[in-house]
């Protein structure tokens, strides 16, 4: 079981799965170990510590978490126009580990309902639903957006005042922040990863109606182009 775990685990980083790899990494070694301590047979103990070298999968280990804590790890996908099987869980899936409990978002367009290239408010919603479902155990969300300064004030104010108590109920607390000069949009978590979107969380089309495929279920729904950046730091800065 060591070995396959180790062998999937050169699949994975392979592939560029990289955060996915180092688990097998240190799974599949563990077992081996604890077969090798548990083993009397001299040539069979031999024999795992020669698996545990082989393709210098410690030495591998070793540089993979070195990467990870000196925040050299970048990964880039591009969303193509029209391109489906995208949704919030999709994308941020494999960076939500169970130790995530502290979530920041930088956006500065959280604050329209309606607009013509989607519902803002109502995507940082689903966003926010997305991390209650997901593994990881959410205490704390930071929202750095702009304020509306023309009609729809009030209505961001409500939406998102509504969401916070909404989340509350959940033992999520919301904190929001309004910045003028914001430009940037990012998402990051408390276990290091930082997630760049182009569009931010609104890369997803209106659709083309409310009985249509793709209202309910953003996996199907189709995407402006964009790319997204992936990142993973040392530290999680603060606001």
């Amino acid at each position: 079981a060591g070995a396959e775990t180790v062998k999937r685990a050169v699949e994975l980083d392979v592939a560029s799965r990289f955060q996915e790899s180092l688990v097998c990494y240190q799974e599949g070694i563990d077992l081996l170990l604890q077969v090798v301590k548990a083993t009397k047979d001299e040539a069979k103990k031999h024999r795992y510590r020669q698996k545990i070298s082989e393709n210098d999968v410690l030495t591998l280990l070793k540089q993979r978490l070195t990467f990870f804590s000196d925040g050299k790890y970048h990964k880039q996908i591009r969303i193509e126009e029209n391109a489906t099987g995208f949704g919030y869980e999709k994308l941020f899936h494999e960076y939500l580990t169970e130790i995530v409990s502290e979530v920041w978002v930088e956006d500065p367009y959280i604050r329209h309902v309606h607009q013509a290239s989607g519902y803002l408010l109502y995507n940082f919603l689903r966003f926010c639903e997305m991390l209650i479902k997901g593994p990881c155990k959410v205490k704390t969300i930071h929202l750095l957006t702009s304020c509306d300064e023309g009609s729809g004030r009030s209505q961001q104010m409500s939406g998102l005042e509504e969401i916070q108590q909404s989340l509350r109920s959940y033992g999520v607390t919301l904190n929001i922040e309004f910045s003028s000069s914001i430009h940037d949009r990012e998402i990051r978590f408390n276990n290091g990863w930082m997630i760049k979107i182009g569009r931010g969380l609104d890369y997803f089309k209106k659709p083309q109606g409310r009985f249509s495929i793709g209202y309910c279920d953003f996996d199907l729904r189709p995407c402006h182009e964009t790319t997204v950046d992936v990142f993973h730091t040392k530290h999680t800065k603060k606001m």
